[in-house]
């Protein structure tokens, strides 16, 4: 099989009438990679992401899955890419979009509200909200896919990027809405909060939408503890305890500094080994409060 994508997260190969998706122990924050490996990481997300895909199916919802093939490769439905844009008059294609939606003020969302970007009253909120409040309305947003770093989008932008017309952004929504009361339904019975996630989508022959890429996982999605977060206290089950271990080292503000002033990025340094052995095992066992299978 032939390699065709190498991205962040996972490996991509030509498999004839399907793709092969290899999920590496690699693991990214803020858009970048950082230096170190995460022992079983590649196999949680694979075997997460395959659990809500046939939960998907058993909802006659579309997706591009089609076997897990080993504990890290997953066969899937392959679509054309087009990273520019895509047409509303176009069949069987990757929408270059990320869709993502809030039900939580947390992580860039909250940086956002800080710095006004995002107008906290046109939330709802008579004042600035608190890091881990939850909303009164779920916050959907779309943003790039194939730009170096993620942008949040306007609907006319996010419509003409990805080939939509208005209709069918808001069936996406609603069906994303689908998936994450499913979502929270399952997960709450482990005492999780499914706190925000992002979704990847392809339109089918039929222009019908279908669920692609990877959902629910430790990587894509932001899960809390349930139990802390009834006692004030929000506690991080996620690819999030990296980000904010990098906030906490002050890598976050130099970062978006330079992005800001358009300067050289710095390099992003490796964790520590003692994290590394943390953030493994966190994945190994959110596999198994998300599915509530054993590893």
């Amino acid at each position: 099989m032939n390699l065709i994508r190498t991205g962040k997260v996972k490996d991509v190969y030509d498999n004839g009438d399907s793709l092969l998706f290899k999920f590496s122990d690699r693991i990214s924050v803020f858009d970048k990679i950082i230096p170190v490996m995460i022992p079983d990481k590649g196999a949680s997300i694979c075997r997460t992401s395959s659990f809500w895909f046939r939960t998907l199916n058993e909802m006659g919802i579309a997706n591009h899955f089609i076997e897990e093939k080993g504990k890290n490769e997953m066969v899937v439905k392959k679509f054309r890419i087009f990273e520019n844009s895509g047409s509303k008059f176009m069949i069987d294609y990757l929408v270059p979009l990320e869709f993502v939606m809030r039900y939580y003020v947390a992580g860039s969302f909250m940086d956002r509200i800080k710095s006004g970007k995002v107008d906290y009253r046109e939330l709802g909120f008579s004042k600035m909200p608190e890091h881990g409040q939850m909303l009164e309305d779920p916050y959907f947003e779309m943003t790039t896919k194939f730009e170096k770093t993620d942008r949040p989008l306007d609907m006319e932008e996010a419509m003409s990027i990805g080939g939509l017309d208005r209709y069918e952004v808001m069936e996406i929504k609603e069906l994303i809405l689908r998936i994450d009361r499913r979502i929270q339904s399952e997960v709450g019975k482990r005492g999780l909060i499914h706190a925000d996630g992002k979704k990847e989508l392809a339109m089918g022959l039929e222009r019908e939408i279908c669920v692609v890429d990877t959902f629910g996982t430790a990587d894509e999605d932001r899960f809390w503890e349930e139990s802390e977060y009834r006692n004030g206290n929000i506690v991080e089950l996620s690819k999030e305890m990296v980000r904010q271990y990098y906030r906490e080292i002050g890598y976050h503000d130099q970062l978006y500094s330079a992005r800001e002033k358009n300067l050289k990025e710095p390099d992003i340094t490796a964790l520590p080994d003692k994290m590394v052995l943390q953030v493994s095992d966190l994945y190994r066992k959110m596999y198994e409060r998300i599915t509530g299978k054993k590893w």
